[in-house]
């Protein structure tokens, strides 16, 4: 299983938000890619990107920002927030982007996703944010009628590299993660899981590991590593 830790921009500055929330904000560091390099430092394989302004202007905002971070590391990263056409994947593609995440947009376009994932062969990541198991669109501010679960049946067969599940009322609350919802959709699909939001500290992980045989392929941790509560080194090399 794969520890990725996360930077969240928003504008220009490295900050963690709670529940999605724009108004509730940390700030961590004026150099995400800083940030980037700390976590490459402490031994990430890979970095989870996410342009929180353009998740809610609906356009990629940060994209110097990315693009420094892009230079300042050797790592992979995989970027989301403001994906909503191929031209965009391309334009991050191109840059170095190793994995291009598409969020909101795959509730309301899933045709994007299946064409991505034929133009963009292995790099196109599905996000899928719920609440109450019900997926969240436009920075978790709207709730769907569409099921977490229903939703990732759709790119079943279509070629999505991973998805990356985040129980919304657990994200940056550091109260744990939604172990059994993560474990119900990593039965319901043969599609990778990506496990986010709730992790708090060691034994976070170590739950987690525990269905990692159903598919649950790896954890993204944010405000644990940046609040100390979790140390991404050892919790690399457990997982290992």
């Amino acid at each position: 299983m794969i520890i990725i830790p996360a930077v969240d921009i928003k504008q220009g500055k490295c900050v963690r938000l709670l529940q999605g929330r724009m108004e509730d904000t940390t700030h961590y560091s004026d150099s995400p890619a800083k940030m980037a390099q700390k976590w490459e430092d402490q031994g990430a394989d890979l970095i989870h990107i996410i342009d929180l302004d353009g998740a809610f202007a609906k356009e990629v905002i940060n994209f110097d920002a990315i693009r420094n971070i892009l230079e300042a590391i050797n790592v992979p990263i995989q970027v989301g927030g403001g994906i909503r056409d191929l031209k965009t994947i391309e334009m991050y593609i191109n840059a170095g982007v190793s994995k291009v995440i598409i969020g909101s947009e795959a509730l309301y376009n899933p045709l994007l996703v299946k064409d991505a994932c034929k133009q963009f062969q292995g790099k196109i990541v599905v996000g899928i944010d719920a609440r109450d198991g019900m997926v969240a669109v436009e920075g978790w501010s709207q709730t769907s009628k569409t099921r977490a679960i229903d939703l990732a049946k759709e790119f079943e067969s279509c070629g999505v590299a991973a998805i990356n599940f985040t129980d919304i009322h657990r994200d940056g609350m550091q109260t744990g993660p939604n172990i059994e919802e993560t474990a119900s959709l990593a039965d319901a699909v043969s599609i990778p899981i990506v496990a986010s939001g709730g992790v708090n500290t060691i034994e976070d992980i170590k739950n987690l590991l525990e269905i990692e045989s159903k598919g649950v392929t790896g954890i993204i941790t944010g405000r644990a590593i940046y609040e100390g509560t979790l140390d991404l080194k050892e919790a690399i090399e457990i997982s290992k």
